[in-house]
């Protein structure tokens, strides 16, 4: 992606840079998604419409779409707008990258301790809260989610090792 510098002289990825990035990237996702479905079968099948019927056809859309704001993109000519300043990025990925990593850890820790950890991250982290409301917050919303989700409602959520040993 290209730098661009706006009119206050922050530095970051140009609009038009972003643009065909995520154009391209998901076009490759686009055509993984075809790849997958024509090896499950995209046509129809004596009991209706194959495994891969529907998201050959929902990829290809993506695939479509994608073609066409890549060549919007390239067409015009200019290149210098700023998408972002780096230290507004920097801002955005402070949360995405704790929250992949709380994604990453749910099937192993389960969700009620990574919701643990993610509170405890969030609020020292970005609130500056002290260590002992961090540790009551970050404790007590996952066991009251516990109680609304599995006891209340008895909708089961992802459990890991600390649930088994406690016998849920």
């Amino acid at each position: 992606m290209s730098e661009s510098v706006n009119e206050a002289g922050g530095a970051g990825p140009s609009h038009r840079g972003v643009e065909i990035g995520v154009a391209v990237a998901m076009a490759i996702l686009a055509l993984i998604g075809i790849y997958g479905s024509l090896q499950n079968g995209v046509g129809w099948g004596p009991d209706g419409p194959r495994a891969g019927f529907f998201p050959f056809y929902v990829a290809l859309i993506v695939l479509i779409s994608c073609v066409v704001n890549l060549a919007t993109v390239v067409r015009r000519m200019d290149g210098t707008k700023l998408f972002a300043e780096w230290g507004q990025l920097r801002q955005v990925f402070s949360v995405i990258v704790p929250t992949a990593i709380y994604v990453g850890l749910v099937p192993y820790t389960g969700i009620y301790v990574a919701s643990a950890l993610l509170i405890a991250v969030f609020m020292r982290w970005f609130g500056r809260y002290s260590w002992l409301v961090v540790a009551l917050i970050a404790i007590l919303v996952p066991i009251l989610t516990f109680l609304t989700f599995e006891i209340w409602f008895l909708v089961p959520l992802p459990k890991g090792p600390l649930e088994n040993w406690l016998g849920y």
